[in-house]
């Protein structure tokens, strides 16, 4: 990232969609997971507090969204996961299958993250990309094998890799 603003934008939305995430997962976990939810969505309410604060304070100091084309890529990218994610999950609960939705949208969040890197001018996209895609991969065997809620498993591993990531782009932002 080039500009403090955009780190810490990221920092505010990762850290308010990892709680997303966390609250997500609050779908039958294991009951030792409960507190660590809590604490999760805590943090990374906190996270997204302190990176709005920033972009606040830095909100004059440019963006990569600024560049030619960038802000309408940007649209455009995120107009196609919304609609992705939208369908994919209408034909999940069509078909009786509602479990799988967050595991869907896992996954379209996580490809949504590849041609974003470019006009965020954003490499720390691509191992978040690569997190978000590998859990909605995994998280349905693995929810099976020890009868949890797929939607459990995939909160919890979008909801800490996003606030990996919050934390990371708030690191930049007090860096830059």
């Amino acid at each position: 990232m080039n500009y403090v603003r955009d780190a810490a934008v990221t920092a505010l939305f990762f850290g308010f969609f990892a709680s997303g995430w966390f609250g997500w997962a609050q779908e039958r976990p294991p009951v030792t997971w409960k507190k660590w939810l809590g604490i999760g969505s805590g943090v990374s309410l906190t996270v997204a507090a302190v990176g709005g604060f920033l972009a606040w304070r830095h909100w004059s100091d440019g963006s990569a969204l600024s560049e030619p084309g960038a802000m309408r890529r940007y649209g455009i990218i995120v107009g196609i996961e919304f609609a992705a994610a939208g369908i994919g999950a209408a034909v999940l609960a069509l078909r009786g299958r509602k479990e799988l939705i967050p595991v869907w949208v896992c996954l379209v969040v996580g490809v949504h993250f590849v041609p974003l890197a470019g006009p965020l001018q954003s490499p720390l996209l691509y191992p978040l990309a690569a997190a978000m895609v590998l859990i909605a991969w995994r998280a349905v065997p693995y929810a099976r094998s020890r009868d949890l809620a797929p939607s459990a498993v995939t909160g919890v591993g979008a909801g800490a890799s996003l606030l990996a990531s919050a934390l990371a782009a708030l690191a930049f932002t007090l860096t830059l």
